[in-house]
């Protein structure tokens, strides 16, 4: 009895297992085949006809591979590429019969001239391209391959919704002060085609997408000249720093010593006396301190080549696509990596400043705000941050002594100055610290006698120095966070400039020579930018600053090293 009982559960899981098999295998949708590699067309006017089929199988095939045809071709705009020909019942756009038409010919010589817009041209398919065309004008079986001219028209189309997105939106994440929100759809993009094809001019419609900055165009100027000012714009390994043992890293350095032509080939043995003898003949040549190993500044003489400069010129022309779409007539614009600070009325700079930021260990943050107020001899109120990381320590060694060389007073919630020595200072750290440390107003306060307020969540502001020597130096990444301002009377007279009855003139003036505390408000608010742009143009050239963050690097390594041209 239980063997028969047994035997009938194991036929019913049996049938059970068969029957859901049968029904997931009625359920999965097969991959479509793989479009032909060549179709051949003896009759031209079957031509398009042929293309046609090729469009339809091409799609359905990339569509349900990621956007991947083969090895060498990969769209990244796959869905639109297959709305466009689905809306034309896959008919050609670029192309008929056996000719390309002129706005084909438009759109491969604009992509060719991407370097100038700061893209790369192989994003675009531009060598593939190049050579299909080449083949379908100059070869006659290439001519009637019908495959061959429907990848063709996949590119193309591929390529300008790519092209379109890049000159929009850039290639660059929006982040937290990303302030273009006008984003491509899906109706924009297939709107953007019709007008193309109303307007049969590809340059108008790209220029039409970008920016509208002052600071944009200037740079694109900048690139323009920078392109004609070289031989070639040559694709070069980055060699990152301090030095690594690995065996990616030291392939990576013989491979750019290579390019430097100091290696007969990257690929061959090199002992570590090999490798040193290479490296002090790379030295020697740049005027280097002859070493044989690799440092810091051979690491960026390395790395100061034209492609790093290009791929610098890239990210900086798409941060420009992160800001509004027009900027507001009047504001202050700071720029971390130039350590300067401008006023900018109606796309002039009426005001400029060397300014001092913070360190890459307490990094100026990135942000947007208005500049609401301003105080004459300000107190300072220290963060518990700088309080915790760097002067407790101190205060807990020598509390009287530490606090009054550096102008330090601790109070209580009530305001109460107290005596330091009288506190046990043991029991005090970063979960338990019932004070606030303020810093006495004068000359010596580190707020110097101005501070200009904006609203921000990183408790940030700009002002003065009581260490104004530091102008003088050529790194001024040298703040916690907040942004000394050289000149701070300009600053200050600029924003009470329209109200001349409250602030007759030398009137700031004089209140700072009394050492008298104002709050300063009522003025119209000015908007603030913050941000980091690493380049810009000056005189037709281009002025490079340092990326003292290492912001660049990081989106290179993340969306430009692997590109090429």
């Amino acid at each position: 009895m239980k063997k028969g009982i047994t035997s009938g559960l194991h036929w019913s899981i049996i049938i059970v297992a068969l029957f859901l098999a049968a029904c997931h295998g009625r359920g999965r949708t097969a991959k479509p085949p793989a479009p032909k590699a060549k179709d051949i067309v003896e009759q031209p006017k079957e031509l398009n006809v042929s293309i046609e089929r090729n469009l339809q199988t091409a799609l359905e095939f990339i569509l349900a591979s990621n956007g991947v045809l083969n090895d060498s071709m990969h769209l990244t705009k796959d869905s639109l590429v297959n709305d466009i020909y689905q809306k034309r019942s896959f008919e050609p756009v670029w192309s008929s019969q056996d000719k390309w038409l002129p706005l084909s010919d438009s759109l491969v010589d604009f992509i060719g001239h991407a370097t100038e817009l700061g893209l790369f041209p192989s994003d675009y398919h531009y060598s593939v391209l190049k050579n299909i065309r080449a083949q379908t004008t100059q070869d006659t079986l290439a001519q009637k391959d019908a495959a061959l001219w429907s990848r063709g028209e996949l590119l193309l189309t591929d390529a300008f919704f790519r092209m379109c997105a890049d000159l929009h939106q850039g290639r660059l994440p929006f982040d937290s002060v990303t302030l273009r929100k006008d984003t491509l759809t899906v109706t924009g993009y297939l709107n953007l085609f019709d007008t193309l094809w109303q307007s049969k001019d590809v340059a108008v419609l790209m220029h039409s997408l970008e920016p509208k900055h002052t600071g944009y165009d200037s740079l694109k100027y900048g690139l323009k000249n920078f392109l004609q000012s070289i031989d070639t714009l040559k694709r070069y390994t980055y060699i990152p720093y301090p030095a690594q043992t690995s065996a990616d890293y030291i392939n990576n350095l013989k491979l750019r010593l290579f390019e430097e032509g100091l290696l007969n080939s990257p690929y061959d043995y090199m002992d570590t006396t090999s490798m040193k003898l290479v490296i002090g003949k790379y030295q020697r040549d740049k005027g280097l301190p002859e070493t044989g190993k690799l440092n810091s500044g051979t690491a960026g003489s390395l790395n100061n080549n034209n492609w790093e400069k290009f791929k610098k010129i890239a990210i900086t022309l798409d941060r420009y696509k992160l800001l509004p779409d027009s900027m507001p007539t009047t504001y202050i614009w700071v720029n971390i990596p130039a350590y300067s600070m401008k006023i900018m009325d109606s796309d002039m700079i009426v005001m400029e400043s060397n300014v001092i930021v913070g360190q890459p260990k307490t990094r100026t943050p990135l942000l947007t705000s208005n500049v609401v107020n301003f105080i004459t001899y300000p107190q300072w109120t220290v963060p518990y941050s700088i309080i915790f990381k760097e002067m407790l320590p101190r205060i807990k060694a020598n509390p009287s002594g530490y606090l009054n060389k550096q102008n330090l007073m601790v109070v209580d919630n009530n305001d109460n100055v107290l005596n330091p020595d009288s506190l046990n200072w043991g029991k005090y750290n970063k979960n338990y610290f019932p004070f606030l440390i303020k810093q006495r107003q004068g000359d010596d306060n580190s707020l110097g006698v101005l501070k200009f307020n904006f609203a921000n969540k990183y408790d940030v502001y700009l002002h003065d120095t009581n260490a104004r020597w530091l102008f003088s130096k050529e790194n001024r990444a040298l703040s916690h966070g907040c942004v000394r301002i050289k000149d701070f009377m300009k600053l200050a007279d600029f924003l009470v400039r329209n109200d001349t009855l409250r602030f007759p003139p030398d009137t700031l003036r004089s209140w700072i020579g009394r050492r008298e505390k104002h709050y300063v408000t009522g003025f119209t608010r000015v908007p603030i930018f913050i941000r980091y742009f690493t380049c810009e143009e000056k005189n037709g050239g281009i002025r490079f600053y340092n990326d003292v963050y290492g912001e660049d690097r990081t989106l290179c390594q993340r969306y430009f090293d692997s590109k090429t041209l």
